[in-house]
């Protein structure tokens, strides 16, 4: 797979369907990026200052509010879309605007971060006059922050006019809400209305966007064993116990369904003990336990990431097996939950990779590859790839996503605005 990959990036270049320098028209556009820059990484700091961690529903949906009013000023139809209240998330941003011209895009954000209200990272602080620490700010408020200043400068070049786009913030990225089909419903039929999506999650360097992404799932493990004096563990009568048993499960997965490419499996928390309580909206647990006492229970929780439904597919199949051949007096069920599906690497991804690369070159930026997949996580626009060209990762650069310690990259963000106003300008006049 990854050398077909490879080989795919490799004939993309030549692929492009732009063959031109910037126009008048479009240096006018990059003129608007500039004079809005300083104005683009205030509004970036505003809504990196409201906390918006995915189950802070109030706060989502205030960041959500101050891009609203942001697109209603670039005259675009704005909705919020509330989730039904058990399911604890938010809802979702839409703007659209209603033209009939060139290529319909869907632009993909989201406005939820990893970092809820006890998070002690809170506030944008600038570091220097190229960084500064802000939760969420690279991941993904910054990557919102280029989608709406790319078609603010359109819209002050008066270019929006007569396109299509869709702009799709949803709200519970991070963690989304359960089912899938409510919770991507909105972000799928604007899929099926358009005909390319544009991702704006975070950058993983400048000359880089991703054409493919692996796709994510959930795994739980819960083991039962006989409670007993630790003096009886391994006898017939008492057994293994719930934790032995939980370590030749994982320690199996390591072994036997580790190593094929682009599968990758992490075990998230794991609990053992005579008594286990998870709480899963908080992602916090209590256990009781004796080191004289033969543990009775063991849970165990992670994801799975995959490059394909075939790959995830045979991996939980592997899995299956391993946790039904149970030690002595042990017993042990799992469970998966979808989350994420695969974008593959299609021609139509390809082809947008080939696109951005172009409009690179002609500002001058240098070239354009397709990223690893293997080194991506799941994103918003693999729920939209089969029905759409995609490209991903065109948002901010920065590091240390989801830690205390993650930055944004301010020196970037103009540059990577301006490739997306040409990007998205050349697609609405195709």
């Amino acid at each position: 797979m990854r050398k077909i990959l490879i080989l795919m990036m490799a004939s993309a270049i030549p692929l492009c369907s732009f063959s031109q320098k910037l126009t008048g028209l479009e240096s006018k556009i990059i003129a608007s990026v500039e004079k809005n820059n300083d104005e683009a990484i205030s509004f970036l700091e505003k809504v990196v200052n409201i906390n918006s961690g995915t189950l802070n529903a109030r706060g989502v949906k205030e960041v959500g509010t101050v891009f609203q009013e942001a697109f209603e000023e670039l005259e675009f139809t704005t909705r919020w879309i509330d989730m039904p209240e058990e399911m604890n998330r938010a809802g979702h941003l839409f703007a659209k605007t209603s033209g009939k011209k060139g290529k319909k895009i869907l632009l993909i954000g989201h406005l939820d971060t990893v970092f809820e209200e006890n998070s002690p990272f809170q506030k944008f602080e600038k570091i220097n006059d190229s960084i500064a620490h802000a939760p969420g700010g690279n991941d993904m408020k910054g990557g919102n922050v280029i989608i709406l200043y790319a078609l603010k400068a359109l819209y002050e070049q008066n270019l929006l006019g007569n396109a299509q786009i869709i702009v799709a913030f949803t709200g519970d990225e991070e963690s989304t809400g359960k089912p899938l089909e409510l919770s991507r419903k909105d972000l799928i039929e604007a899929a099926k209305r358009s005909d390319i999506a544009l991702g704006y999650e975070t950058s993983t360097g400048f000359n880089y966007a991703t054409v493919a992404r692996r796709g994510a799932s959930g795994w739980e493990v819960e083991v039962q064993g006989k409670r007993a004096h630790s003096s009886g563990v391994f006898s017939e009568r008492t057994g293994a116990g719930a934790i032995f048993e939980m370590s030749r499960i994982l320690n199996s997965f390591y072994t036997e369904v580790r190593g094929e490419e682009f599968l990758t499996f992490n075990p998230g928390i794991l609990l053992g003990g005579t008594f286990v309580d998870y709480n899963p909206l908080k992602s916090t647990a209590e256990v009781f336990g004796k080191s004289n006492v033969v543990a009775q229970t063991a849970y165990v929780k992670g994801g799975l990431r995959f490059i394909s439904e075939e790959q995830k597919a045979n991996a939980r199949e592997k899995m299956k097996q391993i946790v039904a051949d149970n030690l002595p007096n042990t017993s042990a069920t799992i469970s998966f939950t979808d989350s994420y599906p695969a974008m593959q690497p299609t021609e139509g991804n390809m082809k947008l990779l080939a696109a951005l690369n172009e409009v690179s070159q002609d500002l001058g930026q240098g070239e354009v590859l397709g990223y690893d997949p293997g080194k991506r996580g799941a994103a918003d626009t693999s729920f939209v790839a089969d029905y759409v060209d995609c490209l991903d990762g065109l948002g901010t650069m920065g590091s240390g996503a989801h830690t205390p310690e993650e930055t944004v990259n301010l020196k970037t963000i103009e540059a990577l605005t301006k490739r997306s106003a040409i990007l998205i300008y050349r697609l609405i006049n195709q």
